[in-house]
């Protein structure tokens, strides 16, 4: 009869430590990416969203036009994202609560995986009240 030797009692899961810890760590790096991914891609949303409200107030001036506010909305994501945010920038006239108004338009890369993502993925307005000139 051989006897196979098991060591002491209580020491059937040795190594399993650090198993455990490698399926954790995954987890958690995976977790912590997911959480940078959004944050990114909430901050250029934010940041598109933001040049095309400035934009919209910009053309709304009495001595502005829709070109210019474009324009403005064109210069601010080039300074802050790059030039590959600002190619589709358009803007026109649309009511605003009632009131004539200015509507400035961005489609932008919506990144998904790092900066890769869809192309035309993020569609955003701003909107502002046209400023008239009062009359005497």
């Amino acid at each position: 009869m051989s006897r196979r030797w098991r060591g002491p009692p209580g020491d059937t899961e040795r190594g399993s430590v650090v198993a455990e810890f490698v399926m954790v760590a995954a987890l958690l790096t995976a977790l912590t990416l997911a959480v940078l991914q959004l944050a990114l891609a909430l901050h250029i949303r934010n940041t598109v969203l933001d040049a095309a409200a400035e934009g919209a107030r910009y053309a709304a001036l009495a001595d502005s036009g829709l070109d210019e506010g474009a324009q403005r909305s064109r210069d601010l994501i080039t300074a802050v994202l790059g030039p590959a945010y600002a190619t589709d920038v358009s803007a026109g006239y649309a009511p605003v609560a009632g009131q004539p108004g200015v509507r400035v338009r961005v489609v932008a890369p919506l990144p998904l995986f790092g900066l890769l993502g869809l192309d035309r993925g993020l569609e955003v307005e701003g909107h502002a009240v046209v400023e008239g000139v009062a009359e005497d």
